[in-house]
Formats: C-alpha cells, sequence, structure tokens
C-alpha cells in the first residue's frame, strides 16, 4: 500500500506555521509522506532562519518544503492582517489548485490528503474540488473555537448585527468551565484597525462555512482535561495536544526569526526556578513608555530575566535609553531578539512567563508546568488570559493604570507573588501531570492523534 501523502497548509504567521510544523513532524514519524506549503515571503524567513543556514533547502527533516504567493507586493506590510487575509482569501486558491496539480503530475503519485489552518479553511475547497480528503486543523484553544463557530447563534441571538459587531455589551459564558467572553473583547474585532474588520469577519464566516461543509474532521492543540467544556459542546473536534516536535528540541518547527542560542548556555549558569522569562511572540508592540516600564520593572525584581525583544518591539525608543539599561543589567539579565521557547520554558532555570497568551505559549508554559504573568495583546489572547487565571488559576494578571500603562511597581509585585504562590504551584504541577497524562500511551491526546493517523492511511 502506497505511502499517504498530506499536503499542510499554514496561516502564515509564526504562531500558525510553529504548531502544523510540529503536527508535521509528528505525521512524518508514523510514516506519512508531508508537503508543507508557507508563502513565498514565509518560506525565505524560514529558511534564513535555520542555523546551519538554509540556502537551497527544500526539506526539512524530510518534510517538503514548497512555497506560493500571497497575492501582497514586495514591501507591504504583512502584519496588517485585513491587508493579508484580503490577499490570501483572492490568490492562493489558484496557487493552491496549481501547486497539488503539478505535484501530482511531476510524481505520477495522488495526494491524499489537504490539512488546512482553521483561519485558512475557505482552501479545503480547493482540496475538496481536486478530489482530496480534508481536515481542519485549530491552533487556537477548543473555546476560541467554540466562539469562532457560535457566531451564526449570536447574530440569530441578537448579540451580533450581521457585520459581526455587538450589539450590547455582555459576558457570554458558552459553557461551564469555559471562561467567559466579553463582547467587547471578540476575536474578529480585536484583530487590528476597525476598518480591517468586515475582512476578517468574512474570513471567519467562510471558514465556518469550509469547514462545515468539507472537513472530515477538525483537530485542536490543546487537552481534554484543560478544557472539558469546550470539548463537551464540541464533542467531534479531536484534542491531541500539546504538541511538540520532539523531546530533545532537534528538529526545527518552523522558526520566522533566527534564534540566539546563548540564552541556553546563560539559562544554565542560573539557580534553580530564578528567572523571569519575558516572550510576546512575534506581533506585540509596545510605545516607548510602556517598554521603559517593563524594563524597569524587571530590573526591580532582582530577579535574573531573559526577554525577548524583537527589533520592531517597539518604536521611538531612545537607543541611548536601552543601551544603559543593557549596561546596568549586564550579568543579570539577557535580551535576545528570539529564541528557542520550547527549550526555555523545559529549563530548570525558569520561574516564571510573562507571555502575551498567544496559544502557542500558553500550551508551552502548561506542558512544562510554569505559572504565568498575563499580559494579552490581541485576539484569542484575553481568552486564554481568562483560561489562565480564572479557570486554571496557574497565573495573574498584569494589570494596567488608569493610564493604560503597566507600571514598573505593578511588574515587581506580580514577579514577587507568582513565584511566591504555594497554590498556583499546586495548580501548575497539577495542570503539568494531566497534560502528560494526555500525552502518554493511552492517554487521550495519545488516541486522538492515533485515530488521526489510521485515518490518514485508510
Amino acid at each position: 500500500m502506497a505511502r499517504p501523502h498530506v499536503v499542510v497548509l499554514p496561516m502564515p504567521y509564526q504562531g500558525h506555521v510553529t504548531p502544523l510544523m510540529e503536527l508535521s513532524h509528528r505525521l512524518a514519524e508514523c510514516g506519512v509522506d508531508v508537503t508543507f506549503v508557507n508563502t513565498e515571503h514565509n518560506h525565505t524567513l524560514l529558511i534564513d532562519a535555520l542555523p546551519s543556514g538554509g540556502a537551497g533547502r527544500s526539506s526539512l527533516d524530510g518534510i517538503r518544503m514548497v512555497a506560493v504567493p500571497d497575492g501582497l507586493a514586495d514591501g507591504e506590510d504583512r502584519k496588517d492582517i485585513s491587508k493579508l487575509v484580503d490577499g490570501l482569501m483572492r490568490h492562493v486558491p489558484g496557487y493552491l489548485e496549481d501547486l497539488i496539480r503539478s505535484l501530482e503530475a511531476s510524481e505520477g503519485t495522488k495526494i491524499s490528503w489537504l490539512i488546512a489552518d482553521g483561519g485558512m479553511a475557505w482552501a479545503l475547497r480547493v482540496g475538496k474540488k481536486l478530489g482530496l480528503r480534508c481536515a481542519c486543523f485549530w491552533p487556537g484553544s477548543a473555546a476560541f473555537l467554540a466562539v469562532i463557530l457560535g457566531v451564526d447563534r449570536f447574530i440569530q441571538e441578537g448579540v451580533l448585527d450581521e457585520k459581526g459587531w455587538p450589539r450590547r455589551k455582555e459576558t457570554l459564558q458558552l459553557a461551564p468551565g469555559m471562561p467567559p467572553v466579553d463582547t467587547s473583547q471578540l476575536p474578529w474585532n480585536t484583530a487590528g484597525a476597525p476598518e480591517g474588520q468586515p475582512v476578517i469577519f468574512q474570513l471567519i464566516t467562510g471558514n465556518n462555512r469550509a469547514i462545515a461543509d468539507v472537513a472530515e474532521v477538525t483537530l485542536c492543540n490543546s487537552f481534554r482535561e484543560a478544557e472539558p467544556g469546550a470539548f463537551k459542546l464540541y464533542p467531534d473536534v479531536l484534542p491531541f495536544g500539546p504538541l511538540f516536535a520532539d523531546a530533545q528540541f532537534r528538529k526545527p518547527v518552523g522558526q520566522l526569526f533566527p534564534e540566539d542560542a546563548r540564552c541556553i548556555e546563560w539559562l544554565d549558569a542560573q539557580p534553580e526556578r530564578a528567572v523571569v522569562y519575558v516572550a510576546f511572540g512575534s506581533f506585540a508592540i509596545f510605545d516607548p513608555r510602556q517598554f521603559e516600564e517593563l524594563a524597569l520593572g524587571l530590573e526591580l525584581t532582582g530577579r535574573p530575566f531573559l526577554w525577548v525583544v524583537r527589533p520592531d518591539s517597539t518604536a521611538g525608543l531612545s537607543d541611548a535609553w536601552l543601551d544603559e539599561f543593557r549596561r546596568r543589567i549586564a550579568g543579570r539579565g539577557m535580551i535576545v531578539s528570539w529564541c528557542s521557547q520550547q527549550q526555555v520554558l523545559a529549563h530548570r532555570a525558569v520561574a516564571c512567563f510573562v507571555s502575551h497568551c498567544g496559544w502557542n505559549s500558553t500550551m508551552e508554559g502548561v506542558r512544562n508546568g510554569v505559572p504565568f504573568l498575563c499580559w494579552p495583546y490581541f485576539t484569542d489572547q484575553f481568552m486564554n488570559q481568562s483560561y489562565i487565571c480564572d479557570v486554571w488559576r496557574n497565573g495573574l494578571p498584569m494589570v494596567p493604570g488608569p493610564d493604560g500603562v503597566v507600571t514598573k511597581e505593578e511588574v515587581r509585585g506580580k514577579v514577587m507573588r507568582v513565584v511566591g504562590d504555594d497554590g498556583i504551584k499546586e495548580r501548575v504541577r497539577a495542570l503539568k501531570d494531566a497534560s502528560c497524562r494526555c500525552l502518554a500511551e493511552g492517554g487521550s491526546s495519545y488516541e486522538n492523534f492515533k485515530k488521526f493517523v489510521d485515518l490518514l492511511k485508510e
């Protein structure tokens, strides 16, 4: 029997590329041929970020890497979500169809499945047109998926208007044990400038229809014990997380930025459970005042800290101020532009995680038993903060002052509280143990992944 061949299509953002790359590694280990489709822009970033230099690379550990245009011109702002989404929806279906036809013609074999990111679920219709079986991979929480899939119901009940805007301020509680959702923080209304919201909402409603019409199965990077209410609400969604590529951190997971490996050696020299790890993902941007307050707060803690600061993390900050800060914290704090986050969170020296609460970061922190300090930026991150602070109670929120700025005193105080709270430590250990049980042989995530692999091999 021929090996199954799947095409994997992530939404072109770091938080989507990584979990689908982790899934691809797992599938390849199980005898599945994988073709991973990035946009040309992200393909170049990923290859250039490989530690050994990726020029000419067409595969990663046996995963074939290919690319399609995203519909945007060189130099256009790909962090403008509505602009990128519009380009993807208008241009990528044709490119994807041509790619799949070309792959089949050149190899003389049939591609059997398309696994599309939930943010790219419209692509499932391309798979159906070409006779492929189709699966949707949801990279966020099941609770976030429940909110997305509930759009039609919210419109019918008068919570939303036809364009996705809330008709009234309300807190939605979809099921017991799920985090409440404030209508002022709906994911499609917190994903950029208001003028781009119609495109985001069009994407969501179109994706919902494609999932309902085409997807044979919807997969989720979560685990049952973390979200029992959401999985009871949507029992057909298969959780098999928290995903990771390999326990030794040797397999590349699609980083779009070069990693600074020096931070691991630096962590090796730190005391156990001493380091404050600070990272806000690939999107969050701070104004100079907030950046300075965070920096001074980390300094005030008196603890060693590892802080990921992308080159575009802030604009307008004085170079002289940052240089002086670096001199003051030299030897106690380390600032890097990017790192292997899973390797950092697994390190014995990390005491807590100051996080934007992206779902990958949330699952990585949970799996490694690290308490959180929550600082959400947009979309589903507010819901994830609610899971952490209100449902699981394995972290605390960073609370801004009346002027919207999280002060240095707030940073220092919350770090002191979260690392000294025995109740949080116990709950962190309990949730980590639950995630490990799910991933172990016979656990729910283990069995769901096995079920999916069997489906691919039918």
